[in-house]
């Protein structure tokens, strides 16, 4: 049943002495959403850890721009699986309250991971923007060192807003304005600010890829009205179709995930919430979980170097394994010769249209 939602303020904070007006799940919604993190959570730990081990253990991938991006996100996806899931489920499945300051730190660390993530996907879409807008300069415009200097600045960014709660901006305990109904000891000054912080990078996403497509449109019609090809136009629809559904796709998924529970954060600033509202904020914060668990498929094993190098990483450690279980085998008192030792696949062995420059949309695209 329905926990009474107190009516007086000496009310409310005797009820909200040990958090117990934010724990307001019932037993069908704790199984319902302690599988959703069991299994979410887990395989985006996995599925993240394996993308930077990728990008870590490939020379050719560490130097490009790119995919330093993509391993940004990663990481801030990594941290989201384990901080996220972690404190959410010891919050509101196990009903354990934490002071102030623990608590904080909890929260801190699910913020920063999730205000990483969204700022990645930022800085993505701002250099697939330059690769397509400043293509004959893009190398010059975004080397290594300017996004590593853009990473450290994202990074020290959001650990500082992340953590402006743990270091006083907070609220007493209790229901009293201005008090947070969705997250303990959170003003409603700082989740205003954060949720308004957050919504500004998504809108610039969706700005950097509707540019994308406005610039590749116009490039691929001024093609075919030079080639004046009739096959042309339809290769040209092919392509936009393309771009279009794999820009929708990523866009769609990202605003799903993340603006069902923005929205709720703008409600909690203006109006009190009901315990039937506060549940279904619940179940919202679990799919900005499900978005990091999407951002490898739809960023990262999409690109067909990265994909190329985890075939020839597999292809290393099954070389590995075959040496020793070889080495193993051998009767004692015989060696390796230089005819039946193992060779690991090289870095230089690349295909080398991998890092052949695009000249074209349709190229860009592919690749």
């Amino acid at each position: 049943m329905e926990r009474a939602v107190p009516t007086s303020p000496t009310a409310a904070n005797r009820s909200c002495e040990n958090l117990e007006c934010y724990m307001v799940l019932m037993q069908a919604e704790k199984t319902a959403i302690g599988s959703i993190c069991f299994l979410a959570g887990p395989f985006t730990l996995l599925e993240n850890a394996l993308v930077l081990g990728v990008i870590a253990a490939t020379a050719t991938l560490r130097r490009r721009p790119t995919y330093l991006f993509i391993a940004s996100i990663a990481l801030a996806d990594v941290f989201a699986s384990c901080f996220f899931t972690t404190s959410f489920l010891d919050f509101h499945l196990f009903q354990h309250s934490d002071g102030p300051t623990a608590y904080l730190f909890k929260l801190g660390g699910v913020t920063m991971a999730f205000t990483s993530s969204v700022g990645s996907l930022l800085l993505t879409a701002l250099d697939r923007y330059l690769c397509i807008h400043q293509a004959s300069s893009y190398k010059v415009l975004l080397t290594r060192r300017r996004a590593l200097l853009c990473l450290l600045i994202l990074w020290s960014a959001t650990i500082f807003i992340s953590f402006l709660p743990l270091m006083g901006w907070r609220c007493p305990t209790g229901l009293t304005p201005p008090c947070s109904r969705l997250f303990p000891y959170i003003n409603h000054g700082y989740l205003a600010c954060w949720t308004s912080f957050t919504l500004v990078l998504l809108t610039l996403i969706l700005c950097a890829y509707a540019l994308i497509l406005w610039k590749a449109h116009r490039h691929e019609s001024s093609m075919t009205s030079l080639q004046g090809a009739a096959g042309t136009g339809h290769a040209r629809m092919r392509m936009d179709i393309r771009l279009a559904r794999t820009f929708g796709l990523i866009l769609l998924i990202l605003v799903g995930c993340w603006l069902p529970a923005l929205s709720f954060m703008l409600a909690d600033v203006s109006v009190i919430l009901t315990h039937t509202q506060q549940r279904a904020f619940a179940f919202c914060g679990t799919l900005c979980l499900v978005n990091s668990a999407v951002n490898p498929l739809l960023y990262a094993l999409r690109c067909r170097e990265l994909r190329v190098a985890l075939l020839q990483l597999l292809q290393r450690l099954c070389v590995i394994g075959r040496c020793k279980k070889t080495t193993q085998d051998l009767p004692p008192g015989i060696h390796f010769t230089e005819e039946i030792s193992c060779t690991a696949i090289t870095e230089h062995e690349i295909p080398a249209n991998g890092t052949m420059q695009l000249h074209s949309v349709s190229e860009m695209v592919n690749n």
